[in-house]
């Protein structure tokens, strides 16, 4: 099969799921229309489908001409609670906004269903299409997979794209490959440092928490500047400080927020345990108490290394091999398909495909963002030659 020629057959179908979906953006697990709109399109495939799989997920299942193994395919479908300000003639009105680029990702997947769907006869295994529901919140790839989105045929590889901007500095058109660690895990702490409200003339008669604070944030940085290895990928970053109402006044805590974000497992680990021990140093030594409340989130992200090289190769057959980029340090944004990576080799990409609004190039989850529609072919032609080459 020539993947490129099948796919310039699909390119006006993938557009059109593509505008179809920006128009009705839906968040987290509620997707009656997406899903709806999605298990609609398989249907007219004659697809296998199971619908409700992790809330408002879809499984679609295609069998080929001969038995062999079963690669899944993943589209995430949720959107943002942005509200929309690129000008686009089918831009989205209901408060919502695909700010990270998941109606393209479910268009170019239901791109890639028609084109296997129409060739069983090439096919020796099963191609699964997890059509998953909440990666931005609070991740929809665990219900998928605790609802057995894996089994039945279970699956053996898996493969994702992500389209956007998410790399910086790699131009437009190019895929960006990493063999290893490619994004960061996404945990989230709330801490609350505990003192004793004075007035503020008279510090010594109370144990200010301000203070406490102040010292907290010097020496969770210090974990990343002289703890951690330069060569490992790790950020620490407090967003929200809450503390005191009134200038003369010491107050009785001060609660903060924060993320973690770290490329790998280990170094994760390390950083609870270190948030955790300075916390309590600190307020231990100024006489004061603290709460902490660390969750963990998403995994590291990391790719196995023998099926991205065949990823590569694959690649190599529907583009050109100058726009292939290949990658050997994580970035730090975190994305849920990392739980399919823990239970099946596979790997996942990046597409640069951002469209200019107004002469810029807007960032992922941004009120402005967009993508390029001639580049969705680019995503749908990488789908298919990776399932047909894995499943031989």
């Amino acid at each position: 099969m020539n993947t490129i020629e099948k796919v310039k057959q699909v390119e006006d179908y993938i557009v059109k799921c593509r505008r179809d979906l920006h128009q009705i953006p839906e968040i987290g697990f509620d997707l009656p229309k997406t899903s709806k709109y999605v298990a609609s399109e398989l249907k007219k495939m004659g697809i296998e489908i199971h619908e409700n799989v992790g809330v408002s997920g879809i499984v679609g299942l295609i069998k080929g001409s001969k038995d062999g193994k079963t690669i899944a395919l993943r589209a995430d479908m949720d959107a943002l609670p942005i509200k929309e300000e690129t000008g686009l003639k089918f831009a989205s009105t209901n408060g919502n906004m695909h700010a990270c680029g998941h109606d393209t990702h479910t268009a170019m997947l239901l791109g890639a269903a028609k084109i296997l769907s129409e060739n069983r006869n090439e096919i020796h295994g099963n191609v699964k299409l997890i059509f998953q529901p909440a990666e931005e919140s609070p991740g929809g790839a665990k219900p998928m997979l605790n609802d057995g989105a894996f089994e039945n045929p279970k699956v053996d590889a898996v493969f994702g794209i992500h389209g956007g901007n998410l790399y910086q500095g790699a131009r437009k058109g190019t895929i960006i490959v990493c063999p290893g660690n490619m994004m960061a895990s996404l945990d989230r702490f709330k801490l609350k440092l505990i003192g004793k409200g004075c007035h503020g003339a008279y510090p010594q008669t109370g144990v200010d928490p301000i203070v406490m604070t102040g010292y907290f944030l010097s020496a969770t940085q210090s974990i990343l500047s002289r703890e951690i290895s330069a060569t490992d990928s790790a950020v620490i970053t407090i967003g929200k400080i809450n503390g005191g109402n009134a200038y003369n006044v010491v107050p009785d805590y001060v609660e903060l927020e924060g993320t973690v974000r770290a490329g790998d497992q280990k170094v994760r680990e390390n950083i609870s345990k270190r948030l955790e021990g300075i916390a309590k140093g600190i307020s231990e030594a100024m006489r004061g108490s603290y709460e902490l409340d660390y969750t963990f989130g998403y995994p590291p992200l990391v790719n196995n290394k023998k099926f991205t090289e065949e990823f590569i190769k694959s690649a190599k057959k529907v583009m050109p091999e100058e726009d292939i980029k290949i990658v050997n340090k994580a970035v730090m944004g975190s994305e849920d398909f990392a739980y399919y990576l823990e239970e099946v080799p596979g790997t996942f990409i990046f597409l640069n495909n951002q469209r200019e609004v107004d002469g810029v190039c807007h960032p992922n989850h941004n009120s402005k963002f967009d993508i390029e529609e001639s580049l969705l072919s680019r995503g749908t032609a990488l789908i298919v030659q990776t399932a047909l080459d894995y499943l031989g």
